[in-house]
């Protein structure tokens, strides 16, 4: 049976935080979802928190960027390392001192970026399609139909379900359910301009020298993955960060495994959550 998943709330470092939690008393997962408008840790993560919770302790935050239930009003001045270090004020916040890290595309980045400041507390890393990691190791890709849904998002329905159809390769996945939650989410009060803050943000820490040297992940990331286990999962179908993208990654990482699921997409995890599942309880156990 699917475990039952809770929803929660926490101070982190002043930030009223939402997260989605299932299983009990067992190894601490912390699943970090995407970047895309409306996303939260349960449409991101809902699949994995479903199917880990009876091993696991399955943790899925609302990130800071005017995501899922989280306060949209939380500054985001850094951008993506302003989800970074959200991530650390929340696990702080929960006391976790030992934990896996699952992320997914822009929580793929974020999941890294944690484990490079706090080795000592990251167990293993699970890393999901990621177009930003991709990025920060100096891999180019070509533009895509799917890339152009995410970054035209006008805060309609429609914009939502062509933004889940870029993400999700089959059509079953996406239910009503599934889009009217991301639009609610993503159309609330503060979201909208905090989620467009945070793209800017963002922006502006990859264009400064400085902070750009902090997104770099060509030495980093690599030996990371000597340190830490470390595993990449990848859809073949995958039509925004593409697999030739991720075989270009897979290049750089040799010491990360890569998994490639079949006829799934960019969120592997929603289009086969079995099988992402397997692959996620195989490494950890």
């Amino acid at each position: 049976m699917p475990s039952e998943i809770r929803s929660r709330y926490v101070m982190a470092n002043g930030v009223k935080t939402h997260y989605w939690e299932s299983g009990g008393d067992g190894p601490v997962i912390v699943g970090l979802h995407g970047g895309g408008a409306g996303s939260s840790g349960l449409a991101g993560m809902g699949p994995l928190l479903e199917r880990l919770g009876s091993d696991f302790r399955v943790i899925a935050p609302d990130s800071v960027g005017g995501f899922g239930k989280t306060d949209p009003y939380a500054p985001v001045p850094l951008g993506l390392m302003s989800r970074v270090h959200h991530t650390a004020d929340f696990i702080d916040a929960l006391c976790l001192d030992k934990l896996t890290l699952v992320g997914n595309s822009q929580g793929a980045w974020t999941a890294a970026q944690y484990a490079l400041l706090n080795p000592d507390r990251v167990e293993k890393i699970v890393l999901i399609s990621s177009l930003t990691i991709a990025n920060s190791l100096g891999i180019k890709q070509r533009q895509t139909d799917a890339g152009r849904a995410l970054a035209e998002y006008d805060g309609t329905r429609d914009g939502m379900k062509r933004i889940l159809q870029a993400l999700i390769i089959d059509p079953k996945r996406i239910t009503d359910k599934l889009i009217d939650e991301r639009q609610a989410a993503a159309t609330r009060p503060g979201a909208l301009e905090s989620f467009r803050t945070f793209g800017k943000n963002t922006a502006k820490l990859r264009q400064n020298p400085v902070y750009a040297l902090q997104n770099d992940m060509i030495k980093s990331l690599p030996t990371l993955t000597k340190a830490i286990p470390t595993i990449f999962i990848w859809g073949d179908s995958d039509t925004f960060a593409l697999p030739e993208t991720g075989r270009e990654i897979e290049k750089h990482v040799p010491d990360a495994k890569f998994h490639w699921v079949a006829g799934a997409g960019h969120q592997v995890q929603t289009d086969n959550p079995d099988e992402t599942a397997k692959i996620v309880r195989a490494f950890l156990q």
